[in-house]
């Protein structure tokens, strides 16, 4: 996923010496800067976060096709019924 923006900010980080270990070599593997992979990482667990919330603000247009997809039947989906109908791996 690409930066969003220029650079623009400075943070500054603590760390124990086996984490910044660690992030090296995983930045190291990706081909990535330290920095470069600590913002993505972060980013990534941060749009995973908040895409999990419950409530989420939408504008009349999308309300309505909301509603819309809402309120069609149900289709079956014969892929689906057949998946779901697998015994559950042990």
């Amino acid at each position: 996923m690409a930066a969003r923006g220029g650079k623009s900010e400075r943070v500054n980080l603590r760390m124990g010496e086996a984490d910044r270990r660690l992030f090296l070599q995983a930045a190291a593997e990706q081909g990535e800067s330290l920095t470069q992979f600590l913002v993505d990482s972060g980013r990534e667990r941060a749009e995973r976060m908040l895409a999990d919330r419950n409530q989420f603000v939408v504008d009349d247009q999308r309300w309505g096709a909301i509603v819309a997809a809402m309120d069609r039947p149900a289709e079956v989906r014969p892929e689906l019924v057949e998946l779901f109908g697998r015994a559950r791996p042990e």
